[in-house]
């Protein structure tokens, strides 16, 4: 597993398919206590022709690092990964916090981003009141339970439970400091109001019962986007796993699809 030390954290990464042809890489961006395994099936596919990217954020899975205050902080350690790699440009792919992250270094960099996707994102962190109170008890509960109250509420209901059991396992491997931390960095998220600059041809695809960023919320902030695709599944926060062969289907139509618009500007 390669990595790449950046700012005190050192970044394990995946840089898999060919180099030429089939495209603008793909880069994938997990979220919050998730890895860059949430990919796999996405992976699997897009790697057979074309290049795809995805890495573990600082302090998840096999990357090392502590939390950061700020979602930027996060995308600047993509966008080194991405100088390091030699990649001018390049199709981001973020899930939730990945959502967020894409949407920052869209912002930040507009000529690089040829497409985005994002996939149960919003452009501004608005808690309805149990997912409120469930992170206010985050410090008087054990972080193990903590985290599997998180997950089990991110899945629509009826979900196998051995998988949402996978996850929960997973994220608990997520140190507290980091996880508590970037809590913190989503909270203060809000690019809603800038979200009318974003120019890039963006997908937007949401689980309709996801219950920890609610599909209205998503739908505010596509209103906002010049150039907005939406795409509501039956399924709810966790449509990487939930439904990865539709959400793969859903990603590989728009971002072979030429943009009427042409180049992101």
């Amino acid at each position: 597993m390669p990595q790449l030390e950046v700012d005190g954290a050192a970044l394990t990464y995946d840089d898999e398919g060919p180099r030429d042809g089939g495209g603008a890489p793909l880069v994938f961006v997990h979220g919050w206590t998730a890895n860059r395994h949430r990919w796999d099936h996405q992976t699997a596919h897009f790697s057979a022709s074309r290049r795809v990217i995805r890495l573990d954020l600082r302090g998840h899975g096999d990357s090392t690092g502590a939390g950061v205050p700020t979602i930027r902080h996060l995308a600047d350690d993509v966008l080194a990964l991405l100088d390091h790699l030699e990649v001018e440009r390049f199709v981001l792919i973020g899930h939730s916090m990945g959502g967020m992250i894409a949407q920052t270094i869209a912002l930040a960099h507009p000529e690089r981003v040829e497409r985005m996707v994002l996939v149960n994102s919003i452009g501004r962190m608005a808690y309805n009141r149990g997912r409120g109170l469930l992170m206010a008890a985050s410090t008087l509960v054990p972080y193990k339970l903590f985290v599997a109250t998180n997950i089990q509420r991110a899945f629509a209901p009826g979900h196998p439970r051995e998988e949402i059991r996978a996850c929960v396992r997973s994220s608990a491997d997520t140190p507290r400091e980091v996880v508590m931390t970037l809590y913190g960095a989503m909270r203060a998220f809000d690019v809603l109001d800038r979200a009318g600059e974003i120019r890039t041809p963006t997908l937007m695809i949401h689980g309709y019962h996801d219950v920890q960023l609610p599909v209205r919320q998503m739908l505010r902030m596509a209103k906002a986007y010049p150039d907005a695709t939406v795409r509501i599944l039956d399924a709810g926060h966790e449509l990487p796993v939930e439904k990865p062969a539709e959400l793969t289907a859903a990603v590989d139509a728009f971002v072979t699809v030429p943009s009427a618009a042409g180049t992101a500007s």
